[in-house]
């Protein structure tokens, strides 16, 4: 077969949109590889798409599309499934707006989709919310001729009931009855779901409409209805549940128990939840670490200690042993109460107990050492994870980000996000609002703009209150008119054109007019326990006179390799111990917590 064009598929690794950049008449015209030319099955292709589906599930989507674009350089031919595992991947990314190209692009290489494809198109935009795109890839489905399914149907249901929408899910129950698509039991169960979120009365209705279309209520459809009581703040309705379940022949199972726990938990009610927790051995179902755990935050919510000692001697009695979130629990609690010494001291018997601390424990104490003011013991912390294989992520590093710009120390800061750029830890959203707050509280707008300019320029797309935390740095020191320059590009002219809104943020203008679109001050950004600075100060064009090496921050950071190897060791300091360390600390744990709650 000959060549017709020199057009590609190609993938766009900057702004991940999946195109055809193609003029050929012929989707093969760039494929060189015989096996794929011939449509049979490439081992390449099938070792890569394997590969691929391998780095999703390791949270590596940005290999997963160079890897794709790999097989196109090369000459190959993607397959469906090919293409299917590069839109989960495009999802892990949130790159929602690549999808529909991504079909077109499918089609236009002589493919056709099929109801996989279409519902793992539908699942991803379900998944993020956003049911007008899933709508949208359900109607394409319907235009191409491919057959909807069941499995269509139910995940566009349990999405509009995710979204609190369950009219929507009512009308595709009926829809499916007009397309020839038979209901099963999840259908009804998702249906239910998303009612108990609204309605319970209109929840019990779709049981009868279950029953009536040959369908009997299994321990899902009790379980559904057992978290719709509890979480509308009636857990002894829910408790009731149970006898329902029993007059039917479903036993009760531990996610029924903790639902149940949990919702005495939540409204307070300690003492029942403990109730329920001994009432289980007469149901036949063995508590679980998730229940105790559950059982534990309660207690420490409502600042009853001694309750904490009786689930301590409850997981001996059913030989259930604590694990991280127990202790990141009591950990939260002694942090929350400023404790930091308690709090410490809780991590420590953690790890001499033989359990190997997590992220969230260590941003526990982060959080902790950040509220206290100490913002140089929440960076040592960085250490200790090294010690323990833990890698830190942007929440933990924009913590302490956080913590530094609390004290002032803006070079700490940004040395800490350097660092953060440096392991290819992509920062978020927060982590620039973070430091734009900081600066404006120096005093520096120009290095708050910069970082704006450093957002925009990693693809992060600012949002309105971003804008005016730089608007009101300038404000700040009395340049109003560099304040409306900041506020002169809308926040979807950064999102469509950002190298355009760059642009207008270098370009001072002349006019000196009021800021009347920013408003005050609540709603914006701020550390935790930070006393803003009242004193503005006025100043001549602070940005314009600054030099060009002070007033640019350098992005070549931002711009490193993700495969840059993170300056961390992967020593694991941290061996698992025995039970018998875990049972000499037991009493200590608990007199610590009975002392100091």
């Amino acid at each position: 077969m000959g060549k017709k064009g020199d057009g590609k598929v190609r993938v766009s690794l900057l702004m991940g949109e999946v195109h055809s950049a193609s003029t050929s008449e012929d989707p093969l015209a760039e494929t060189s590889c015989p096996v794929c030319l011939g449509g049979n099955s490439c081992r390449i292709v099938v070792s890569r798409t394997k590969l691929m589906t391998k780095l999703i599930k390791k949270g590596k989507p940005r290999e997963v599309r160079a890897i794709f674009n790999s097989l196109i350089e090369e000459g190959h031919r993607p397959t469906l499934v090919t293409y299917t595992t590069l839109l989960v991947a495009l999802k892990a990314q949130n790159q929602l707006n690549a999808i529909p190209s991504l079909i077109s692009t499918v089609e236009e290489n002589g493919l056709k989709p099929d109801s996989i494809f279409f519902n793992a198109a539908i699942d991803v935009f379900t998944k993020a919310g956003d049911m007008e795109g899933a709508k949208k890839i359900f109607l394409k489905m319907k235009e191409s001729g491919c057959k909807t399914t069941t499995s269509t149907f139910n995940t566009l249901i349990k999405g509009y009931g995710n979204v609190g929408n369950p009219e929507e899910s009512m009308k595709l129950l009926q829809l499916m009855e007009q397309d020839g698509v038979k209901p099963n039991e999840m259908t009804y169960n998702t249906v239910i779901r998303a009612w108990c979120k609204k309605s319970l009365s209109e929840a019990w209705n779709i049981v009868y409409k279950m029953v009536s279309s040959g369908f009997q209520p299994d321990v899902v459809t009790f379980n559904t209805f057992v978290s719709g009581y509890a979480q509308n703040g009636e857990t002894i309705r829910a408790e009731a549940m149970i006898y329902e379940m029993q007059k039917n022949k479903i036993e009760p199972n531990e996610w029924t128990c903790g639902i149940i726990v949990n919702g005495y938990c939540s409204e307070g009610n300690v003492d029942d939840a403990l109730r329920f927790v001994n009432r289980m051995k007469d149901l036949g179902v063995h508590p679980n670490l998730v229940i105790l755990n559950s059982l534990v935050k309660g207690f420490l919510d409502v600042k009853v200690a001694e309750g904490v000692d009786e689930v301590f001697t409850l997981m001996e009695e059913f030989g259930v042993k604590p694990d991280v979130v127990t202790f990141s629990t009591i950990m939260n609690a002694f942090s929350t109460a400023g404790l930091m010494g308690k709090c410490q001291e809780m991590f420590d018997d953690m790890v001499k107990a033989g359990i190997e601390p997590d992220i969230h424990a260590f941003a526990i104490l982060a959080k902790g050492y950040v509220r206290a003011g100490q913002p140089e013991k929440a960076e040592s912390l960085l250490t200790l994870m090294s010690e323990a294989c833990v890698h830190p992520n942007a929440v933990i590093l924009t913590t302490i980000i956080s913590g530094w710009c609390n004290s002032g120390k803006m070079e700490h800061a940004l040395r800490v996000y350097e660092d953060m750029c440096a392991m290819g830890i992509f920062p978020n959203l927060t982590t620039f609002k973070t430091l734009i707050w900081g600066y404006g509280e120096a005093k520096q707008p120009w290095k708050a703009e910069e970082i704006l300019e450093a957002a925009i320029a990693m693809g992060v797309v600012p949002d309105e209150s971003t804008i005016e935390l730089v608007a009101r740095a300038w404000v700040a020191i009395g340049l109003t008119s560099e304040a409306e320059r900041v506020m002169k590009v809308s926040t979807e002219e950064y999102k469509q054109n950002p190298e355009d809104a760059v642009e207008v943020l270098e370009k001072p203008i002349k006019s000196s007019k009021s800021i009347s679109r920013i408003p005050k001050l609540g709603g914006i950004l701020q550390p935790p326990g930070l006393v803003k600075d009242q004193n503005g100060s006025s100043a001549g064009n602070v940005r314009s006179q600054m030099p060009q090496s002070e007033c640019r921050m350098s992005l070549s950071c931002c711009r490193r390799p993700a495969s840059s190897p993170p300056p961390f060791t992967v020593c694991c300091g941290f061996g698992l111990k025995t039970m018998s360390i875990y049972r000499q600390l037991l009493p200590t744990v608990q007199s610590k917590i009975v002392c100091s709650l």
